[in-house]
């Protein structure tokens, strides 16, 4: 069943209660930044149903009161990881429709109401507009468009076909660009990344699942639009920045960090922007909403990948190197 057919159904089928109020995107994890763009697309367009992004276990241990009979509760785990199964049990028994994002079926599929399989981000042959953020994203615009009406929603949809063949072009374009930016990074101890708005989700998965948890690096993360209220003071010539220019409203705050980080900072400040991913090819009427379906691939099988090598770390084996169970 294709997404805007098993939304439009688990729509209508909620009419007898009241319909839907409410839709509540729950993972850990790079799966939990996954979620981004769905709630930064619901924020700005629906005046109608609440989003809210919430991370697994803080769902199991604080569930919002509004979570009920009328919420549509999107599951997301890649093998189905054990707070996220809990979770989507609470969902259950708090009366949501339960729909999971999988790749391989787990308990996770067995106990929600509808599955929807997607694509890793690590598979290059696989569409980046399906993976997991891909996929959430067209149920969140599904939603709003049979709920309240969604103008760009044929333009957004034509947008999701040109989403792999700009990825394609946009790897090989970065390749000898991050090879150069990983050499000159793999002694570095700290990186610190700077993104906001569409492309803020993007930023985080890079900092806290690539450079953090595969690379063993720290690397903190700002948002672009709050970095001048007290992130700016570690600015100095010889830490190391990496900014994401997104495409989109918030290009402003980008370009504002950049313009001090050219004044007051080194040589070790690295800038990617979504125009020369590809982004400008997409409808200006939608664009926005798709920067992190390329910054993310782009900064996962690219950028990661380069450093990895150059400072000769298997991310490999130490993405999964914990464990004990906590």
């Amino acid at each position: 069943m294709e997404i805007r057919e098993l939304i439009e159904k688990i729509i209508k089928d909620m009419e007898p209660v009241g319909g839907i109020k409410n839709v509540v995107w729950v993972a850990a994890g790079g799966s939990h930044d996954g979620h981004y763009a769905a709630q930064y697309f619901m924020d700005r367009e629906s005046a109608v149903v609440r989003s809210q992004m919430i991370t697994s276990s803080e769902f199991v241990y604080a569930p919002p009161k509004r979570v009920g009979k009328n919420s549509i509760v999107v599951v997301t785990s890649m093998r189905g990881t054990k707070e996220t199964i809990e979770a989507a049990k609470v969902a259950k028994d708090l009366g949501a429709v339960t729909i999971s994002q999988y790749v391989e079926e787990s308990e996770l599929t067995e106990v929600c109401d509808y599955n929807v399989q997607y694509g890793s981000i690590w598979e290059d042959d696989k569409d980046q507009s399906k993976t997991n953020a891909g996929n959430a994203l067209r149920i969140a615009m599904a939603i709003v468009d049979i709920i309240e009406g969604y103008d760009n929603y044929e333009d957004a949809m034509d947008a999701f076909t040109k989403i792999q063949p700009a990825y394609e072009k946009a790897r090989e374009y970065c390749r000898p660009l991050a090879e150069k930016w990983a050499d000159q990074m793999k002694d570095e101890r700290v990186i610190t990344v700077l993104a906001s708005g569409p492309a803020y989700g993007s930023g985080h998965i890079f900092s806290t699942c690539n450079i953090l948890e595969m690379l063993q690096i720290h690397s903190p993360t700002f948002n672009s639009c709050d970095f001048f209220h007290g992130p700016f003071e570690i600015t100095d010539k010889n830490e190391a920045f990496f900014l994401l220019i997104a495409d989109g409203r918030t290009r402003k705050a980008d370009e504002r960090a950049i313009t001090f980080m050219k004044k007051y900072a080194g040589d070790k400040v690295y800038i990617l922007d979504a125009k020369e991913l590809g982004l400008n090819n997409l409808k200006d009427s939608v664009s926005e909403y798709f920067n992190h379906l390329l910054f993310t691939p782009i900064l996962n099988n690219v950028y990661m990948k380069c450093l990895s090598k150059a400072a000769g770390v298997d991310y490999t084996t130490r993405r999964y190197m914990w464990k004990v169970e906590y």
